[in-house]
């Protein structure tokens, strides 16, 4: 949604006007007579690989589609979609170019920023990381006491927590990932409260655990107070002995010189860039790395890879077939256009139990504004509030209240 922050103020806009009208007809228009014109409804689906988007029982007809591409040629989302995906410096406010898709490139594209190809740069982390984690589950790179790490924690929050274990959850049950994890375990901590890891530590072992430390800056108070109890319980395990803190630590980080007051060793710290937004950071080496020590490489590189193939879909599919264009412009039509300011997110699978967490940071934080992009105050809704739960948790919770009327937007 963040792509539609319109270049043009709404006034100038064809089709802003023509949506409004357009919306205040179709408020009228129950959901179930939608439903009933088949030729209506045929058309409101579309696939992209693997993936199916359904979005038919949302108030929307052919019309509103069309009011909707206009909308988005008329605001210049092409223009800065390929600025996007081309390395223009898009966040104005801290003038940085907004590059995650770079992170599941393949090898051989050239992304540039200010005149330099960063895709070498992400595979020399990428290779890296390989490199440490099959170290790591081989054996070769052991604990202080000669033990095999299998157990790890990982420490971190927002993005550098959220997405990685959204991912875990989803990955943990799939027959592959069962098996490349067969004796390993891996936990997250996030929470600054220190029940959270205390819990995760009692149920761990100090001579079979690696503690992967999630900052950028290396700076961000939850995490490095969480940092350092893990760094005691470290230490309190083997007689106050620094030296053997390389061999139970590292870190995806930037800062190396607090990683080596950390005593983390330089080469067991993978680094990232200001071009990866924290919300968008799992494909980088805050989730690469946790997520590979625990499945190992190859499967971590196929996901990269089903990144990669939603990325040149969102560049080259026609707005109609777009399946992240298409959940955009709904987004624009629901929050701005129908006035909705709730989104539930109701996964029916358990391993998706985090996703509505992630969603939450990935889709409010970016569309967490008060201004647009000239500076000047925005005067429409722009945004939704998130929630969810799995399906069948939320069928015995909250969904009396939606049941009873409450208008909200719903992702099945």
């Amino acid at each position: 949604v963040s792509l539609f922050c319109s270049i043009k103020p709404p006034a100038m806009s064809t089709a802003w006007d023509q949506l409004t009208a357009h919306a205040a007809d179709m408020s009228k228009t129950h959901l179930k007579d939608l439903l009933a014109d088949e030729a209506r409804t045929a058309p409101l689906s579309v696939s992209a690989d693997k993936f199916f988007l359904d979005y038919s029982r949302q108030q929307v007809n052919p019309t509103t589609m069309e009011l909707l591409a206009k909308l988005a040629k008329e605001s210049g989302v092409e223009t800065k979609r390929q600025d996007m995906l081309s390395g223009k410096k898009i966040n104005a406010t801290e003038g940085r170019a907004v590059l995650h898709h770079a992170l599941r490139a393949a090898r051989t594209d050239t992304i540039n920023v200010d005149g330099s190809n960063v895709v070498p740069d992400v595979y020399a982390t990428l290779d890296r990381i390989k490199d440490f984690a099959s170290r790591v589950r081989g054996g070769q790179f052991v604990g202080a006491t000669g033990k095999k790490l299998t157990n790890v924690v990982s420490i971190g929050i927002g993005g550098s927590f959220l997405g990685p274990l959204m991912i875990y959850d989803s990955l943990c049950l799939n027959k592959d990932c069962i098996a490349a994890a067969d004796g390993r375990t891996l936990r997250f901590v996030a929470n600054v409260d220190p029940n959270d890891i205390s819990l995760a530590l009692a149920a761990s072992d100090p001579e079979t655990t690696l503690v992967v430390i999630v900052s950028k800056t290396f700076t961000t108070a939850e995490t490095m107070l969480n940092a350092r109890t893990a760094r005691k319980w470290l230490l309190d395990a083997f007689g106050g002995d620094e030296s053997k803190l390389k061999h139970h630590l590292c870190a995806a980080s930037t800062n190396l010189k607090l990683t080596a007051e950390m005593g983390i060793a330089d080469e067991n710290v993978f680094g990232f860039w200001d071009w990866v937004g924290g919300r968008f950071s799992t494909w980088s080496a805050v989730g690469m790395l946790p997520l590979s020590l625990q499945f190992g490489f190859e499967i971590m590189e196929k996901f990269l890879e089903g990144g990669r193939a939603m990325d040149k879909h969102f560049e080259t599919a026609e707005f109609e077939k777009n399946l992240p264009m298409l959940l955009g412009m709904l987004d624009v039509w629901n929050s701005t256009f129908m006035k909705i300011e709730t989104t539930v997110v109701l996964p029916y699978s358990e391993c998706l139990k985090s996703f509505a967490s992630h969603i939450q940071q990935l889709d409010m934080e970016s569309n967490g504004k008060r201004v647009k992009m000239d500076g000047s105050e925005v005067t429409y809704p722009t945004g939704m509030m998130h929630f969810g739960a799995p399906g069948t948790n939320g069928q015995h919770s909250f969904y009396q209240l939606l049941h009873q009327g409450r208008v909200a937007n719903h992702h099945f």
